[in-house]
């Protein structure tokens, strides 16, 4: 179903950043404040120096102080409908929640739904709960989970709890556990893997991560669960939070991701398709925040046990 939405232009104007952004990233101020302009086009000013803090230039990850001025530039507003989410996705979503308190909002994230709309897609999964409850209307997304991954994901339903969520994230007190099923019969039993890791952005506006001395330490704790020496079954503590680190790290050992058509095989990842494997096999099973007092697990998904069988 889908709800007009009318063209507008929307004129130059400023935003002075009060206590509500207070040390919040840029792009995720002007994310929040520029509602129905695409992420891809937000990114884009950014880029451009068409967006200013204080007069001059500023990259995405410029944490504001109260009272920086933004300048943000014209802009318009193109979608001339707002989709809306089906019957079938909000049945989906409401019984994907698994956590629900104190203006905290985790959910199980279907595999296949992207965590934002963006890139071609009108509907991720950000838009769609704000639009199956009153109560989500001002939802913003903590994280974000690839949109073949599965699992937990986390939501805020306030800006001041958003900022109390991201400071434990950035400060790594959270704890992050995935299963992951890879290619090959995984030779440790458990290991640390620590590479420096840079994402780039291709002239498609996908995302690419690199290992390079110019990248980001990126530190992952893999333990193996299960092997059948086709396959591994795998679960990944993450001790950083970089884009696509399990991923790449797993590939650059020589164990792809199954059904990972960015850094995977593509010959296995067609083998196991027409086994009926029609995602990738990578699944956030649990969140923790213990200063918080919130842990989470979501289900192992029946894929994950089906294969070994």
């Amino acid at each position: 179903m889908n709800k007009p939405l009318t063209d507008q232009y929307i004129p130059v104007s400023s935003y002075i950043v009060d206590a509500e952004y207070q040390n919040t990233r840029l792009d995720n101020c002007l994310i929040s404040k520029l509602k129905g302009l695409p992420r891809s086009k937000i990114y884009s000013i950014i880029r451009k120096g068409e967006v200013r803090v204080n007069g001059s230039r500023s990259k995405p990850d410029r944490r504001l102080k109260i009272s920086d001025v933004i300048r943000i530039p014209p802009y318009r507003i193109e979608e001339k409908t707002l989709n809306s989410p089906s019957k079938s996705l909000i049945s989906l979503l409401k019984e994907s929640i698994i956590y629900n308190e104190n203006s905290v909002l985790i959910l199980d994230k279907p595999a296949g739904i992207a965590s934002h709309g963006g890139s071609g897609l009108k509907l991720g999964l950000i838009e769609a709960v704000r639009q199956i409850d009153s109560k989500f209307k001002n939802a913003q997304l903590v994280h974000r989970l690839d949109r073949g991954t599965s699992g937990c994901i986390v939501l805020s339903l306030k800006r001041s709890v958003l900022r109390r969520l991201n400071t434990e994230m950035r400060e790594g007190r959270v704890e992050k556990k995935y299963l992951a099923i890879v290619e090959g019969k995984w030779p440790h039993k458990e290991v640390c893997i620590s590479s420096n890791l840079k994402k780039n952005h291709l002239r498609s506006g996908e995302r690419e991560v690199v290992e390079t001395p110019e990248g980001k330490q990126s530190t992952t704790e893999f333990k193996l669960l299960e092997s059948n020496g086709e396959l591994s079954l795998l679960e990944c503590s993450l001790l950083t939070g970089r884009t696509h680190q399990i991923r790449v790290q797993a590939s650059n050992e020589g164990f792809p991701v199954v059904g990972d058509n960015k850094y995977g095989n593509n010959k296995g990842n067609m083998f196991y398709r027409k086994k009926g494997i029609n995602r990738m096999l990578l699944h956030a099973k649990e969140i923790n925040f213990p200063d918080l007092g919130i842990f989470c697990i979501a289900k192992e998904p029946d894929q994950f046990k089906e294969i070994f069988k």
